[in-house]
């Protein structure tokens, strides 16, 4: 039986940004700007495109779990663990 690497990140998203940019990682929540409005699910789809370029992760791995139409949302990411997903946000931000 293969172990598979998962892990769930907490992120909370502000829409409508300038830009899309990490803001902070705190208490284990990672706070986002997203450039694209919140309209029939732009702002998700730019949040998978944007945290798959920062984490190093194909879209395809990224998946709302919970939120979709919140702007806190748990994020499942496949291929990381959550030790990893910690780091490279951590790298970021240092």
């Amino acid at each position: 039986m293969s172990v598979e690497k998962t892990a769930k990140i907490t992120v909370r998203v502000q829409p409508n940004a300038k830009r899309n940019e990490v803001v902070r990682f705190e208490d284990d929540v990672l706070y986002l700007r997203i450039a694209a409005p919140p309209v029939k699910g732009k702002a998700n789809q730019a949040l998978i495109a944007f945290l798959s370029d920062i984490l190093g992760v194909s879209k395809s791995n990224l998946s709302i779990d919970k939120g979709a139409t919140s702007r806190t949302k748990v994020i499942t990411v496949e291929g990381l663990t959550q030790e990893e997903t910690r780091e490279r946000i951590e790298n970021l931000l240092a």
